[in-house]
């Protein structure tokens, strides 16, 4: 074991005083002082009458205005560019930082980020400013006392696209403001004292509006999309399919006990038949489902499944295959589903989200349904049951089947969550992979009917999966500056949508209610924690959001919404309060196994992943979020890792759009990255893990020990499960107060930390 020493983290400075330069913008004198270069921009008078300078369009090209100017840096020591934007600000623009003309960060997903991808749904801040930091690279600061930097916009992406015009989108609008910008030293930011600054209301309205008819319009949304398929003169697929073998004995929809549904269902089972006879790969990837290789013909195993008593009668009755072939519905469903259940066995997926959906539709509802029709050629449900457990990690995820045995691809005690319940990925997953949805679902596959309970050991998974999660929410204002809980992103190694949106036990997914979860278990907390969303009157907005969505996947989603509001909304008071909000008592999360923590101390929230976007090699950078009532800060800086090297190194290509994979795809403009030929050591990979230098691998870049200076924060992180390491402690911080052990540290110099334990010291 070794640590590799990237800068000078632990030094005795004052903490918050190390700001090297700073330019205004829509300053002249500051301007002028900055040599800056306009090049399509315009000054605004924005937040608290602050100037700032936004970047124009060109015409209806992607790209956009820039402007260049000179800042000074430490010759000698890790550098930081600090941004100030105003969070009101609503704008999809993206804004690029490149220094001495190469690109700092990357588009799209890189571990040092592009300096802003702009806000989705809502303000990111009410009436307060943000502080976005970026590290400058070492190598371009090096020995100089100033740098040129750019500042360059574009439109926004599309991440999904597999072509340029697709994927990049012109500039449709000014950018958001851009007030001012730092240079530093420290990696935690602090504004000057006489910066201007906005608040949080200390009691926050709460909102007023819509109310209990955006049931009555989520009912009519959901009827008329039933009414329409009920009316369908032709084969129903198989999404919709399911939507009515699930509205079937819900009370309130046109499908309930509708014997039209049976005549539908088996016309379009038989279909689903037809089309896998004539190309047998369609039991492994239906085109008209979304995801379609996660799903295979699953979805018509669940059909089958839900709806097998009123589908028994008629399963011994002839359809035509392929050539007038005849056969039986028993054995044509049968076959298909078999065929599915073996393929998704043999290609499974290793991402959380990704692994419940295979093992929940491609292999055990397929096997369901075979249960039910043919149990002969059905595995034994204890046997088939372990893709579940696997899947959100009661057992060892073991891979994909082969001949001889499980793959065993991510070695042979690989688990999908941590002990604590958090999927792992790469990394903390914040918003997109969250799999409550997912979750819930298994659960709900194992239950013999609704009124039954299921499976007793995922049940106690999943309530831990949604406990953990409510760390996780912090408070802030919804976008009419009502009060409200947020799911934290920021942090998060998937996430691009920022702020999280308004969320408190579950967050609004296209396949999952934010009443799923509780309405399944029945959790005293998740209960609470509803019921804080409807005291908050957040639910019926958070419905109201997600229906401007007109997607037949959105609409199908809403079906099970109206009886979990009813049976949660019937529920005694549970007098259970999200743990993070303002106002709850102090407290420290840590999952060392992830590498995450998150810090309630006082009034100001604290997030951090310690193991951040660490694809292929470790990279020494973390991602913080800090929150209080004047000001959030957003910030990548570099950190100490200790870990066990595997000789060897992985070094960063040529990339400026995805800081991961081939790069994505590609500009056709001169632009370098500022990372280019950058050196990285891998951490070593446990034996028996397929590997090879610039593989995306879970372990490649994931540190033994992590050791972060965060201005107040010191934390020290041990992810290993038997070995102890030394914290160091500065002078400045030998009267702290240890926040996990709530003592002083009295002068000490040196903190041991335990095997799978973390240390938080904190200085006011």
């Amino acid at each position: 074991m070794y640590i590799w020493l990237l800068c000078a983290a632990f030094g005795n400075h004052v903490y918050g005083q190390n700001i090297i330069d700073h330019l205004s913008f829509g300053n002249p004198a500051s301007e002028n002082a900055h040599q800056f270069v306009d090049n399509k921009s315009a000054t605004i008078t924005g937040g608290l009458n602050e100037p700032a300078r936004v970047l124009l369009p060109d015409g209806n090209s992607w790209k956009g205005g820039s402007m260049s100017f000179s800042i000074k840096v430490d010759p000698d020591k890790q550098n930081y560019l600090t941004a100030r934007f105003w969070g009101d600000d609503l704008n999809q623009e993206h804004l690029l930082l490149l220094c001495e003309g190469k690109l700092v960060g990357y588009r799209h997903l890189g571990d040092i980020e592009a300096l802003d991808i702009g806000t989705e749904l809502s303000p990111f801040l009410n009436g307060r400013f943000l502080y976005k930091t970026t590290p400058l690279p070492l190598n371009l600061t090096k020995g100089k006392t100033k740098v040129n930097l750019t500042i360059a916009s574009n439109g926004r992406m599309w991440a999904y696209a597999t072509t340029f015009d697709k994927y990049q989108y012109a500039m449709d609008g000014p950018t958001r403001g851009i007030y001012r910008v730092y240079t530093h030293t420290d990696e935690a930011f602090v504004p000057p004292a006489n910066e201007k600054q906005g608040t949080i209301p200390a009691q926050p309205p709460v909102r007023k509006s819509p109310g209990n008819e955006v049931m009555g319009r989520l009912k009519d949304r959901v009827n008329k999309l039933i009414n329409g398929l009920l009316g369908s003169q032709k084969p129903l697929t198989q999404v919709q399919m399911q939507l009515l073998a699930k509205a079937y004995t819900v009370k309130w929809t046109y499908a309930y006990h509708s014997s039209k549904v049976i005549s539908l269902v088996e016309d379009g089972l038989d279909n689903v038949f037809f089309t896998y006879s004539k190309d047998p790969k369609f039991a492994q990837a239906d085109p008209a489902t979304y995801n379609p290789e996660w799903f295979g013909i699953g979805p018509s195993g669940q059909v089958i499944h839900l709806l097998y008593d009123e589908l028994k009668p008629d399963l011994d009755k002839t359809i035509t295959g392929v050539g007038g072939n005849k056969i039986s519905r028993r054995a044509a469903y049968t076959d298909m589903l078999v065929a599915c259940r073996e393929w998704h066995r043999q290609h499974r997926r290793q991402y959380s989200n990704q692994t419940m959906i295979n093992d929940l539709y491609g292999i055990y509802y397929a096997n369901k349904a075979v249960e039910d029709i043919d149990p002969a050629q059905a595995i034994a449900e204890n046997d088939i049951r372990r893709y579940l457990y696997e899947s959100v990690g009661l057992q060892p995820w073991l891979g994909s089947e082969t001949a001889n045995g499980p793959s065993r691809s991510a070695g042979d005690s690989y688990m999908q969550l941590t002990p604590q319940g958090l999927t792992k990925e790469l990394g903390f997953v914040g918003y997109y992979g969250e799999v409550l949805d997912w979750a819930t679902e298994i659960y709900k596959a194992t239950q013999p009917s609704p009124d039954q309970p299921g499976d007793e050991k995922i049940k106690a998974q999943l309530e831990k999966i949604a406990l953990v999660r409510s760390w996780f929410r912090y408070p802030a204002l919804d976008a009419d500056g009502n009060r409200a809980m947020r799911i934290e992103t920021e942090i998060g190694w998937r996430d691009t949508h920022y702020p999280g949106a308004v969320t408190y036990a579950q967050r609004a997914s296209w396949d999952g209610s934010p009443l799923q979860v509780a309405a399944a278990t029945l959790n005293p907390k998740l209960t609470g924690y509803v019921q804080q969303m409807f005291a908050d009157n957040q639910f019926f907005s958070t419905m109201d959001l997600v229906m401007q969505d007109k997607g037949f996947r959105t609409t199908a989603g809403l079906l099970s919404v109206p009886d979990e509001y009813e049976l949660l909304n019937a529920r005694q008071p549970a007098n259970q309060l999200m743990p993070m909000g303002w106002g709850q008592p102090d407290v420290v999360f840590a999952d060392t196994e992830d590498g995450v923590i998150a810090i309630k101390n006082g009034n100001e929230m604290f997030y951090a992943s310690l193991y951040w976007r660490a694809r292929n090699a470790i990279n020494f950078l973390a991602k913080v979020h800090t929150v209080n009532p004047n000001y959030d800060r957003v910030a990548i800086v570099h950190e100490d890792e200790e870990f066990e090297p595997s000789g060897l190194f992985y070094t960063r290509p040529d990339h400026t759009n995805f800081g991961f994979a081939n790069g994505g795809i590609k500009y056709a403009e001169d632009l370098h990255s500022a990372h280019s030929g950058e050196k990285l050591p891998i951490a070593k990979i446990p034996d028996g893990v397929a590997y090879k230098p610039g593989d995306e691998n879970m372990f490649a870049g994931r540190a033994s020990f992590y050791h972060l200076l965060y201005g107040h924060y010191l934390i020290g992180m041990n992810a290993t499960i038997d070995k102890t390491f030394d914290l160091p402690v500065p002078d400045n911080f030998k009267n702290a107060t240890d926040l996990v052990a709530k003592t002083k540290v009295n002068g000490k110099s040196l903190i041991k930390v335990k095997p799978q334990t973390t240390v938080v010291l904190y200085i006011p």
